[in-house]
């Protein structure tokens, strides 16, 4: 996955106090210790909404804020993310920078339908990390802000299952990549592909720990065959995202940045 270019005309640039997170996620003792030691600063870096990048607005996604956040250690838990994510009633997505280099990170986002006042937030997805000088790309073209949302966790899911497939060894010669990659699901089917992704990687972690700690031949055996079914599970995973269903593909979130200009 590429970094997105956030349109100029939806620049925010305003600092987030921690303890407005710590006030509204009712955080414990060990989270704030988190955020003080592993948080140097969260920036409220760019407002997509309708006033902003000329896409209107879905009662599913009003606006989406994109949060830079300077971190002191690469691996921040994902605990820190999800206050941030209940503190604040908007789609997030957020840009981790450390040691000069930067990655996205976002979950799915959604109201709840039971009650519209709480958001329920899928599991993280998290693209590789990459050079701060790198080459941003144009933001997709979408028809309102929802299906933007969907074109961006798209694009984050299909590069997060790459790291994981590389990681499990379950790469595909000529497999197509994150970023040429088109279409985006809708929210809630992406929400639930992500849970089962994410439910597949455990798995396949949990099966090459076993594998790592297991010395006997007729175990490894089954192991070997349990792990190969889940790795093959998560291509086939991955493949539902490369035929996602192309919405969004018409109208046009560039033209509608021209226009700011």
């Amino acid at each position: 996955m590429t970094l997105f270019a956030w349109p100029s005309a939806a620049a925010f640039g305003r600092v987030i106090p921690k303890n407005r997170i710590y006030a509204h996620a009712n955080a414990s003792a060990t989270l704030r210790r988190r955020f003080v030691e592993d948080v140097e600063r969260i920036v409220w870096a760019f407002k997509l909404a309708p006033e902003t990048v000329n896409l209107p607005a879905t009662p599913q996604v009003p606006e989406i804020q994109v949060l830079r956040m300077d971190t002191r250690r690469a691996d921040l838990a994902e605990d820190v993310l999800r206050a941030i994510d209940r503190a604040i009633p908007f789609p997030l997505i957020f840009e981790l920078r450390h040691e000069g280099r930067v990655r996205t990170v976002a979950a799915p986002k959604q109201p709840n339908q039971a009650d519209a006042s709480r958001w329920r937030i899928g599991d993280y997805a998290a693209s590789a990390w990459m050079p701060e000088d790198t080459r941003r790309t144009p933001l997709p073209v979408a028809l309102n802000l929802e299906v933007l949302y969907e074109h961006i966790l798209t694009a984050l899911v299909r590069a997060h299952a790459d790291g994981v497939l590389a990681q499990a060894g379950a790469t595909e010669d000529g497999a197509e990549t994150a970023s040429t990659a088109e279409g985006a699901l809708p929210l809630a089917q992406l929400q639930a592909l992500m849970e089962e992704m994410q439910a597949c990687t455990r798995e396949v972690a949990r099966l090459q720990r076993q594998m790592a700690r297991t010395r006997q031949f007729n175990r490894r055996v089954e192991m070997n065959a349990r792990l190969r079914s889940a790795r093959q599970r998560l291509q086939q995973l991955r493949k539902k995202l490369q035929t996602a269903n192309g919405r969004g593909k018409d109208g046009g979130f560039r033209q509608a940045e021209d226009a700011q200009s």
